[in-house]
C-alpha cells in the first residue's frame, strides 16, 4: 500500500504544475505594476536567501550533533541525521515555493481586478491553492521516501519531523519579525505622522511592508503548517508502532488517510476555482466544507476496509471507532476557525464594539482588545479538550493522535484559503501604488477584507492544530521513554520535580514571546528612523515629486529580522536538551506540558487580539465612525500597530515552539533515560 502516498503527492504536484502554468499565463498589468511586483519579488527573494544561509548553518551543527550521538552507541544515529536534513529541505522548499508563487500572483490579481471580482478571486485563489497543495504534497512525499528507505524506523522518522519543525521556527520567527517591523514603521510614520494612505508610493517602507506579507504570512505559514502536518502523521505512526495490533496496520493507516486528504483538498480547490459560488467568502468556505465531507466519507471506507483491531492500556479498539477520532479532528478544526472569525471579523459584535472604543483613544482600544483576546481563549480550549477526550474514548492514545491528524487532514484546502489573503493584500497595495482606477481598488479591497477573515480563521486553525500535534507528540514521547527505561515512568503531581518542570515550561512561551517582541521593536525603530529621515532629506518626496529609497528599508528589515531570530531559535533547541540531560525525562515531561498549556492560551490570545485590532481599524477605514482621518481612525492605527506583532509574530511562533520542544524531546528520548 505504500504506493498510495506517492500517487497522492504526485497528483498534488501535478495540479500545482497546472495551476502555476495557468497563473503565469495571466497578464501582469502595465509597466508600473510589473515594476512594483518585481521589487516585492526581489525583496522577498533576498530575505529568504539570507535567512536560509544562516538557518542552514544551525541545521548543519544539529545534524553533526545527531551523528555524534550515534557514534556513542545511542539509538539516535546517522539515519536520524539524514531524515532531519530531508525534513529541513522539505520545509525550506515548501516555503520557497509559497513565496515564489505568491509574489507572482499579486500583480496578476490586480490586473484581473480590471475584469471583475470573479476573475480576480480565481487568480488570487490559484496562488493560495498552489501553496496549500505544495505543502501537503512535499510533506507527504518526503515522509513516504523516509519511511520506505529506513523501513519505518521510529528514530529516523522522528528526525524528519524535527528537521521540518526546526526550519519552520526560524522561518516563522524571522518572517514575523521582518513583516511586523516593516509594517509598524510604514504605518506609524506614513499614516499617523504624515497622514498619507496605506500603500502610498511616497512611503519609503511600503515595499518592505509588502515583502513582509510574503516572507511572513506566506513562506513562514507554509513551513509552519507543513511541520504540523507531518508531525500529526508521525505521532500516530510512533504510537501505532508501540501497540499490540491484532489485525491491520496502525503504522500505514495515517499515511493512507493523508493521501485521501490530499485528494479531498484538490477536489475542494477545483470547486472554488469553478466559480459556481460568486461571493468570495462563501466560495472559499464551500471549498473547505466540501473537502471536510469528502475526508470523512473517504475515511469511513478506508477504515472499514482496514479491519483494524488493537489493544492498549485504555482497552481494545476497532477500526470504525477510529472514524469518530477523525470526525472529532475535522469538526474541531472548522469550529475553532469559526470562533476565530466571530471574535475578529468586523461583521460581528466583538470587533464592532472594539472599533467604537477607538473614539475614546488608543489606550482604551488596546485594553479592550487585550480583554477580547483573553475571552476568546475559552471555546478553542474547550473544543480541543473535548476532541482529545473523544479521541481517547474511541481509540486510546492512538485515537488522540488520529484526531490531531484529522484536524490537519484537509490542510491542502485550508492553507489554500489562508494563503489567498496575502496575495489579495499585495494586489491591493499594487493597485494603490500604480494608481489604478477606483473600481479596481474596490475589488481588491473586497478580496482583502475576505482575506483578513480567512487569515484570522487560518491562525486559529494553526494554533489548534499545533496544540493537537503537540499532544500527539507528547504521548509518543512518553511511549518512547517507557520503551527505553528499565522501569515504567509515571507522572504524578505529587512529584516535586514534575511540578518544577511545569512551572519552568509555563514560563518559556512568555520568555520566547518577549524576545520576539523585542526583535520587532528594534526593527520598527530603525524603519521609523529611516522613513523619517527620507521624508526630511529627500526634497519633493511628500509632494510626490521624488521617489523614495525603498531598498534601504528592505535591507534594514532583512538584517534586523535575521539578527533577532537567532537567539529565540537557539533557546528552543537548547532548553529541552539541557533539561533532559541534567534533570531527566520526568522533569522534561513537566516542561513540555507547562509550555503546551500556557503556549496554547497565549497563542490564541495574541492571534485574536491582534486580528480584532486590525479588523477594527479596517472597519473604520470602510466608513464607520467617520472613516479615515478621524481621531477614531488615528487611535485605531495605533491599536493595529500594537496588535500586529501579537498576531503575526508572537502567536504563530509560539505554535512552533510547543511542537519543536516536544519533537526534540521525542528524538533525543533515548539519550535522556540512560
Amino acid at each position: 500500500m505504500m504506493w498510495v502516498p506517492f500517487v497522492a503527492s504526485g497528483l498534488a504536484l501535478f495540479v500545482i504544475l497546472i495551476f502555476s502554468i495557468s497563473l503565469l499565463k495571466k497578464p501582469r498589468g502595465n509597466e508600473k505594476m510589473r515594476e512594483i511586483s518585481s521589487l516585492i519579488q526581489n525583496g522577498a527573494g533576498t530575505f529568504l536567501k539570507r535567512e536560509y544561509t544562516y538557518v542552514f548553518i544551525v541545521i548543519a551543527v544539529v545534524a553533526l550533533f545527531l551523528v555524534l550521538l550515534g557514534s556513542k552507541g545511542l539509538d539516535v544515529n546517522w539515519r536520524t541525521a539524514v531524515c532531519f536534513l530531508i525534513g529541513t529541505i522539505a520545509s525550506a522548499l515548501s516555503g520557497y515555493l509559497a513565496m515564489s508563487i505568491g509574489t507572482r500572483a499579486n500583480c496578476r490579481t490586480a490586473e484581473a481586478a480590471r475584469t471583475g471580482l470573479k476573475e480576480a478571486l480565481s487568480v488570487s485563489f490559484t496562488g493560495g491553492a498552489t501553496t496549500g497543495l505544495a505543502v501537503v504534497g512535499i510533506g507527504l512525499l518526503g515522509l513516504s521516501v523516509v519511511f520506505i528507505i529506513f523501513g519505518g524506523e521510529p528514530t529516523a522518522i522522528n528526525g524528519y519531523a524535527m528537521g521540518a519543525s526546526l526550519f519552520a521556527l526560524f522561518a516563522r520567527a524571522g518572517g514575523g519579525i521582518y513583516t511586523k517591523g516593516a509594517d509598524m514603521g510604514a504605518d506609524l510614520v506614513g499614516k499617523v505622522e504624515q497622514n498619507i494612505p496605506e500603500d502610498d508610493p511616497r512611503n519609503p517602507a511600503v515595499i518592505a511592508d509588502n515583502v513582509g506579507d510574503n516572507v511572513g504570512d506566506t513562506a513562514g505559514l507554509g513551513a509552519d503548517l507543513l511541520e504540523s502536518y507531518v508531525e500529526s502523521i508521525i505521532a500516530a505512526i510512533a504510537i501505532g508502532a508501540s501497540l499490540y495490533v491484532l489485525r491491520g496496520s496502525l503504522v500505514i493507516l495515517p499515511i493512507i488517510l493523508a493521501s485521501w486528504g490530499i485528494v479531498s483538498s484538490i477536489i475542494g480547490a477545483l470547486w472554488v476555482k469553478s466559480g459556481r459560488v460568486r461571493d468570495p467568502q462563501n466560495a472559499l468556505n464551500s471549498g473547505v466544507y466540501l473537502s471536510a465531507v469528502l475526508m470523512i466519507l473517504g475515511s469511513f471506507f478506508i477504515l472499514r476496509a482496514s479491519g483494524i483491531e488493537y489493544t492498549d492500556a485504555a482497552g481494545s479498539f476497532a477500526a470504525m471507532g477510529l472514524l469518530w477520532c477523525i470526525v472529532a479532528g475535522v469538526v474541531s478544526g472548522i469550529i475553532i476557525g469559526l470562533v476565530s472569525e466571530f471574535y475578529t471579523s468586523y461583521k460581528y459584535k466583538p470587533t464592532k464594539e472594539l472599533a467604537k472604543s477607538a473614539a475614546r483613544g488608543p489606550a482604551v482600544m488596546v485594553v479592550n482588545g487585550i480583554g477580547l483576546g483573553m475571552g476568546s481563549t475559552l471555546i478553542p480550549v474547550v473544543i480541543i479538550g473535548i476532541s482529545i477526550l473523544v479521541g481517547y474514548k474511541f481509540g486510546g492514545m492512538y485515537g488522540i493522535a488520529l484526531a490531531s491528524f484529522g484536524m490537519l487532514s484537509i490542510l491542502g484546502i485550508t492553507l489554500a484559503v489562508d494563503s489567498y489573503g496575502p496575495v489579495a493584500d499585495n494586489a491591493g497595495g499594487i493597485a494603490q501604488m500604480a494608481k489604478l482606477p477606483e473600481g479596481v481598488r474596490k475589488i481588491t479591497d473586497s478580496l482583502d477584507a475576505v482575506g483578513n477573515t480567512t487569515a484570522a480563521i487560518g491562525k486559529g486553525f494553526a494554533i489548534g492544530s499545533a496544540a493537537f500535534a503537540a499532544v500527539g507528540l507528547f504521548v509518543a514521547y512518553l511511549a518512547t521513554i517507557n520503551r527505553f527505561s528499565q522501569e515504567p515512568v509515571h507522572l504524578s503531581l505529587t512529584d516535586p520535580w514534575l511540578v518544577v518542570g511545569l512551572l519552568v515550561g509555563g514560563m518559556i512561551p512568555y520568555l520566547f514571546g518577549s524576545l520576539l517582541a523585542s526583535g520587532v521593536g528594534r526593527v520598527a525603530e530603525k524603519i521609523i528612523d529611516e522613513v523619517r529621515r527620507q521624508f526630511k532629506e529627500i526634497k519633493g518626496l511628500i509632494e510626490g515629486e521624488a521617489s523614495p529609497d525603498v531598498s534601504r528599508c528592505v535591507d534594514i528589515a532583512t538584517r534586523g529580522a535575521i539578527r533577532s531570530m537567532m537567539l529565540p531559535g537557539i533557546l528552543v533547541i537548547v532548553i529541552p536538551v539541557l533539561v533532559g540531560v541534567f534533570l531527566g525525562p520526568v522533569v522534561l515531561a513537566g516542561v513540555l506540558m507547562g509550555a503546551l498549556v500556557t503556549g496554547l492560551v497565549l497563542a490564541v490570545q495574541c492571534a485574536n487580539t491582534g486580528a480584532a485590532l486590525d479588523n477594527a481599524k479596517k472597519y473604520i477605514e470602510n466608513g464607520a465612525l467617520g472613516g479615515k482621518g478621524t481621531e477614531a481612525h488615528k487611535a485605531a492605527v495605533v491599536g493595529d500597530t500594537v496588535g500586529d506583532p501579537l498576531k503575526d509574530t508572537i502567536g504563530p511562533s509560539i505554535n512552533i515552539l510547543i511542537k519543536l520542544m516536544t519533537v526534540i524531546s521525542l528524538v533525543l528520548a533515548p539519550l535522556f533515560v540512560r
